[in-house]
């Protein structure tokens, strides 16, 4: 009798614009997997101190909020979601002014105490951070990208992945499609992006970096469709079917 492949733990790491959440959820959709955005957690908590009037520029009020808000996540790949505190927060994370403070709450170290307890107790499949929906659901395993997966939250994973793009392709996938954006737009959205490259490589807190037994793939001249086979193919490599 054949058996079932045992569940396997997917990191995807990697900086911004380089295809990490578009590639994730498929990769999942298509193994059957459950998928976990980790920057959604952490820009959700952005979102809250903001909300609640927390200095996010102050790292010891930062860090004294960091346990208070509830974050939930929803890991199915077709429908993830998150809320704060019962609150659907899908849209107001994604703000300008949410984007703009990120980088600054995320690199203080309670907050990414907090976030990665969470990660973890979700990626085993235990309740804590889960939707209740999705913690019975079957699953092989879960994909879950970020920028520090491989070596700091999940360095047991079972396959290590770390997505690059140049800059300039990075710039046009965040601003959308090249066709009609002006330069300037382009330029201003490399340079944002670069800045928080820096910010991410350079905190003390779990920086932004390839795990040593990551593998990298280029995604500059791939399609999405590309990467994601490059990656199914990796992850049942991993783990073929028993």
């Amino acid at each position: 009798m054949q058996t079932a492949p045992a569940p396997v733990i997917v990191a995807i790491d990697g900086p911004s614009g380089t295809g990490k959440s578009s590639t994730s959820k498929a990769v999942a959709a298509e193994l059957g997997l459950r998928y976990l955005d980790t920057g959604a957690q952490y820009r959700a908590i952005t979102w809250w101190m903001l909300s609640n009037g927390i200095d996010v520029a102050d790292p010891t009020a930062v860090a004294a909020a960091a346990g208070k808000p509830v974050i939930v996540s929803g890991t199915d790949p077709a429908r993830p979601t998150i809320t704060v505190d019962g609150a659907d927060a899908a849209g107001p994370i994604r703000t300008q002014e949410v984007t703009a403070a990120v980088s600054a709450v995320s690199a203080v170290a309670e907050v990414r105490g907090r976030i990665t307890e969470l990660q973890r107790s979700i990626a085993a499949g235990t309740a804590e951070g889960t939707d209740p929906a999705d913690v019975a659901a079957p699953s092989r395993g879960i994909v879950v990208e970020g920028r520090d997966i491989g070596t700091t939250v999940l360095p047991d994973a079972d396959l290590k992945v770390f997505l690059t793009a140049s800059p300039e392709a990075r710039a046009a996938r965040r601003s959308g499609e090249l066709r009609g954006k002006d330069s300037a737009d382009l330029a201003t959205t490399r340079a944002a992006l670069l800045k928080r490259d820096a910010a991410d490589s350079g905190r003390k807190a779990s920086p932004l970096k390839k795990a040593d037994d990551a593998v990298e793939v280029d995604t500059t001249e791939l399609t999405l469709e590309q990467v994601v086979e490059c990656v199914v193919t990796l992850v049942r490599e991993q783990q073929p079917a028993g």
